[in-house]
């Protein structure tokens, strides 16, 4: 019986300390990274215009969708600025017409 409860006070010991850290990191500045949301992981709505609403995306890394993350880390974690975002968009409309063509 001690062990068990050793183990549930160790496990809520970390998992109180594993979500306490975002609220912290929530403190710094942010920007919009796209191209790093995971499907039903984006923030807001997308470059393309064909959801305004978070959680909508269905495409892993879609380069039209975005998450808020911390100043800095965005090109680190493979993102793109908005400006870099809508060329790539555009590539793949143009790829597709042209593989549709």
């Amino acid at each position: 019986m001690k062990k068990s409860l050793a183990i549930t006070a160790a496990l809520a010991t970390a998992v109180s300390i594993g979500t306490s850290a975002p609220v912290m990191a929530d403190k710094g500045k942010k920007e919009k990274c796209y191209g790093v949301s995971l499907a039903g992981q984006n923030d807001c709505g997308n470059i393309q215009g064909t959801h305004s609403c978070a959680g909508q995306s269905t495409v892993d890394n879609d380069p039209g969708e975005w998450r808020l993350v911390t100043a800095g880390l965005c090109e680190e974690l493979g993102g793109f600025d908005r400006k870099t975002a809508k060329k790539k968009v555009a590539e793949m409309k143009a790829k597709k017409a042209k593989k549709d063509a």
